[in-house]
């Protein structure tokens, strides 16, 4: 008989499954009152603590391994955020509103452009 359970604490998630999950708890939390401080510890584990660089490479290619390290758990965070954002705006969307996701975006961006926030 095989044991087909992912490892114990895997949960079967890959590790852009939990960041993105991580994005999504993030904004529950957020839409939910916790403080900005735990959002904030949440996300940071989505991040190595610890880096893993060729021994006999320069100074570039020590940077382009730490930024290759960093930028695949932050894409799948962003992915995270992005997917958790269209779901919301597909069923905001759904209720027929009288502003469209669309414009409350276009909006939120000609005030940050005019420097209103």
């Amino acid at each position: 008989m095989t044991d087909d359970r992912p490892a114990a604490g895997h949960g079967g998630a890959t590790n852009d499954d939990d960041a993105r999950l991580k994005a999504i708890a993030a904004l529950v939390g957020l839409r939910g009152g916790v403080g900005v401080e735990y959002v904030s510890e949440l996300l940071a584990e989505v991040t190595p603590d610890r880096f893993t660089v060729p021994a006999e490479a320069d100074a570039a290619e020590i940077g382009l391994s730490v930024l290759q390290q960093v930028s695949e758990p932050l894409n799948a965070l962003v992915n995270g955020f992005i997917l958790a954002f269209e779901v919301v705006a597909d069923a905001y969307d759904e209720t027929d509103p009288e502003t469209s996701t669309e414009e409350i975006l276009q909006a939120l961006a000609l005030r940050i452009a005019s420097g209103a926030d």
